[in-house]
């Protein structure tokens, strides 16, 4: 890889090699064009690198995960995105969500879910976003769930939804407390089977960029879930989500590091290797330097998305760091990847060269797991405590 390395252990610099060693072996560039023009998951690929435990290396071993940590996770991310944004993201994202299971569920509910997706059995999603909503989960959320007896009743609507048209279970937020005050005090979170009935889920298409990462909308219509699908404990969920994406993000900020180093090695390589005017177009300034900039602004990014993963693994998670860590490494690599387009010309248009992907995967970085908009009210909050 170009560019400066963070110091990682003996360890981790196997799990680096092992992942490239995958993705140079299954990841075909026209199985990726095809699945991105129809819209398809990669399952066969998901269970592969299921099966050599890339997609649970941050699952407890008890449940059949690898028992790492978050910087492996993100070791893992930013290899396959480096490889094929559009594999990477499908291939790293279908286990969304799980995380709230393992950290909140009873032990009947970390049995039931946690080692099928650690096998790659199963695809898991997370139901926060709502049509009226966005990212505002703190205000009263129109999917509602009523207890009746021993069952809960799910009225609502969900989009947006990672995984949706392909998971077998959704972890919903919905509100249970209509009358809590603050809204977000009133919010627990649920495990819905796909097959309850009341359940419906549709495909939402023509998306512009990860492709093959599934994204669709849930209707509940007084889906019936027993009491014990109720995730931690009640009127809690809302903490629990913000818990959850304070984490998650960090893997978003490594799926940004990943597309911007895997669209520079392209362009640096084709650079050397064209020429204009009887040289190769890398000797002329205004490439030149604008691949300095790239490696220089990827560096930066990667290094702060490390700390924010190190942070977590070391029991001292830090909202400020993982949203500037989001935030930069989502939009560096926008703007790389439009460099990256400029550098091939003509080429870059082109879905052969891979570029023009890379780039809309990108930008759905900037969105996704709280728009950089709130990455930065995030950022100033907690600025505002400290300084």
């Amino acid at each position: 890889m170009l560019g400066l390395s963070f110091e990682l252990s003996e360890e981790q610099e196997d799990i680096k090699r092992a992942v490239r060693e995958f993705c140079e072996k299954e990841f075909d560039p026209e199985l990726a064009l095809e699945l991105d023009r129809k819209e398809e998951f990669p399952m066969e690929l998901y269970k592969k690198a299921a099966k050599l435990g890339f997609t649970s290396m941050r699952f407890p071993e008890e449940y059949g995960g690898q028992g790492y940590g978050i910087l492996e996770d993100c070791i893992v991310i930013e290899e396959m995105c480096r490889a094929d944004s559009s594999l990477g993201i499908a291939i790293t994202a279908a286990t969304f969500a799980s995380d709230l299971i393992v950290l909140h569920g009873t032990e009947e509910q970390k049995e039931k879910y946690i080692p099928p997706i650690c096998r790659g059995d199963f695809i898991s999603s997370g139901a926060f976003t709502e049509p009226a909503r966005g990212s505002d989960l703190a205000s009263r959320l129109d999917t509602r769930a009523v207890r009746y007896g021993d069952t809960w009743y799910i009225n609502g609507v969900k989009t947006f939804i990672t995984n949706a048209p392909v998971a077998n279970f959704f972890v919903v937020l919905c509100q249970t407390d209509p009358k809590a005050h603050p809204p977000h005090r009133g919010q627990s979170l649920f495990i819905v089977d796909r097959e309850t009935e009341g359940v419906e889920v549709s495909k939402l298409k023509d998306k512009m960029g990860i492709r093959p990462s599934l994204t669709g909308e849930i209707a509940f219509s007084d889906a019936k879930v027993p009491a014990d699908a109720l995730l931690g404990e009640l009127n809690r969920g809302f903490y629990y989500a913000i818990e959850f994406f304070d984490k998650s993000r960090v893997g978003v900020a490594a799926q940004a590091v990943g597309i911007a180093q895997g669209a520079f090695e392209i362009a640096y390589k084709y650079a050397k290797e064209r020429e204009a005017f009887g040289r190769p177009i890398i000797q002329f300034e205004g490439v030149s330097f604008k691949l300095v900039d790239a490696i220089t602004l990827i560096e930066a990014a990667r290094l702060l998305t490390y700390k924010a993963a190190w942070l977590i693994d070391q029991g001292k998670p830090d909202p400020l760091i993982a949203s500037m860590a989001k935030t930069l490494a989502s939009e560096i690599a926008v703007r790389i990847t439009e460099w990256c387009i400029g550098i091939l010309g003509g080429y870059g248009y082109f879905g052969d060269y891979r570029v023009e992907r890379y780039h809309r995967d990108a930008i759905v970085t900037t969105i996704y797991e709280g728009t950089n908009e709130i990455q930065r009210l995030t950022t100033l909050r907690y600025l505002l405590r400290r300084l």
